[in-house]
């Protein structure tokens, strides 16, 4: 029996995850949480790379002081931020995060060397202010210049791990700049965007080696094991973590962001997929993730925060039941949610520019974005089947906001379908899948998807 390691790093913590294979069944073993989050540097906001590379290394130490030494490990974080290095290899400037407004106009300025839908056309991502083809316009032009790699936030630590710099498939798909049918960077429109081509390195696909670790690296944690690509997007990773039996239930990964979408085969490009915002992520084995972003539990998340944690997610849930008669709803999509400096204030102004009743205690407040969430669910199923031509007989949900009772109900009466909550941890179990294949634990991903529905506890919402 061997073990390995997931680490896996969302906006707000990070955890090690031991996983192994005994007896045809997956266990899972925390090893190591820490704390993630933007903070302000230089007038942006910055994500703390040194802070998270030193929290790699401790969960590594852990796994050692616990006798559960890997034999190899992946990292996954969020998508489209990144890293310039320059010719030495060192870090260009900042982390800077893909909340920070350093990205307003920058859809316009890129627009003005191509149309929003001839990029769709070509790469099949979604619009949103944040996406790294806008951070990239957003680069001061002497640090561009400097630049000779271009890492994404996991292919960062990789090299701080094992010093080989390695771009891999599914997240560099979210950055807009690789073409959806070739599946590789589009050489053409990093042309037209004066973005050089040496910045962007072959893409390596989930499962490849990077490299065992670094000597200073092995000393430091007590071991040696080899660095390997998971989908090092969190949202591919947690959508191979899905036990569906066939090609007719949506999943939605639920954590920070809702991602509700399907695997297909081949990119959806047309105009309608355009005006409804779907995009074309690529997955494991060249898989496509069709599927939109939702806001998710950020709103929560950010309302939780902000009245200072004096309510548990469970408290807020009942709240939210005692207020079911409150009506009024907000469009979760609406970029006002995405970095307001009060979340409970961008709720309330919506209720009131749309001519509605703002919510007015805690209870009226959940009731609102429960409802709101749900309610965009369901929109985004009748689009995605529209765009598929599929008829949908269930929804998966995997990540952290499987946990949440009081959506997923109100999930499965918006949308009338029977919702399937679970497996919890969705995204390390995903990335620790590749491994556990590349490792030869199981033949192929379909195998891998029958141990998950054998392992983990689901639980069933009927419509």
């Amino acid at each position: 029996m061997q073990y390995y390691l997931a680490v896996d790093i969302g906006a707000s913590s990070g955890r090690h995850m031991i996983g192994w294979v005994e007896n045809g069944a997956i266990h899972l073993q925390e090893m190591y949480r820490f704390e993630n989050g933007l903070h302000e540097k230089n007038g942006h906001m910055c994500w703390d790379t040194d802070h998270l590379f030193a929290s790699i290394v401790e969960g590594m130490k852990a796994c050692k002081a616990a006798g559960m030494v890997p034999a190899t490990m992946g990292i996954d974080t969020w998508a489209v931020d990144f890293v310039l290095l320059d010719e030495q290899n060192r870090l260009i400037g900042d982390a800077v995060g893909y909340r920070d407004a350093r990205t307003e106009g920058m859809d316009r300025q890129v627009e003005q060397t191509i149309s929003f839908e001839a990029l769709y056309e070509r790469t099949g991502i979604q619009k949103q202010p944040f996406n790294t083809i806008y951070q990239l316009a957003a680069v001061n032009k002497a640090d561009l210049q400097k630049a000779k790699r271009f890492l994404m936030i996991p292919e960062y630590f990789n090299y701080l791990l094992t010093g080989k710099a390695v771009n891999e498939y599914t997240n560099a798909t979210s950055t807009a700049l690789v073409n959806a049918r070739t599946k590789t960077w589009d050489g053409e429109l990093l042309d037209a965007l004066g973005l050089p081509r040496v910045l962007f390195g072959p893409l390596a696909m989930p499962g490849t080696p990077v490299g065992a670790l670094l000597p200073a690296i092995r000393e430091q944690v007590g071991f040696d094991c080899t660095v390997v690509l998971p989908a090092t997007h969190d949202t591919g990773s947690a959508f191979l973590a899905v036990p569906a039996r066939d090609d007719r239930a949506v999943t939605i990964s639920s954590g920070t962001w809702s991602l509700l979408g399907v695997e297909l085969q081949q990119p959806v490009t047309t105009p309608q997929s355009a005006a409804c915002n779907f995009t074309n992520e690529g997955g494991y084995n060249y898989r496509y993730r069709y599927l939109k972003n939702i806001m998710g539990l950020w709103m929560i998340q950010s309302i939780r925060r902000e009245l200072g944690k004096q309510y548990s997610f469970a408290q807020l849930e009942a709240m939210a039941q005692e207020a079911r008669d409150f009506a009024s709803r907000v469009d979760v999509n609406d970029n006002a949610f995405l970095a307001p400096a009060s979340m409970i204030d961008a709720v309330k102004d919506a209720c009131t520019r749309t001519g509605q009743p703002a919510p007015q205690t805690v209870g009226e407040l959940m009731q609102c974005v429960y409802q709101s969430l749900a309610e965009c669910y369901a929109r985004a199923v009748k689009e995605l089947a529209a765009l598929t031509g599929r008829d949908f007989t269930a929804i998966h949900i995997v990540g952290g906001g499987s946990k949440d009772d009081t959506l997923n109900r109100l999930t499965a009466q918006k949308t009338g379908l029977p919702v399937i909550a679970g497996p919890t941890e969705g995204t390390a179990l995903g990335n620790l899948m590749v491994q556990m294949i590349a490792g030869g634990d199981f033949a192929d991903l379909a195998a891998a998807r029958r141990a998950v529905a054998n392992s983990f506890e689901l639980k069933t919402y009927e419509g």
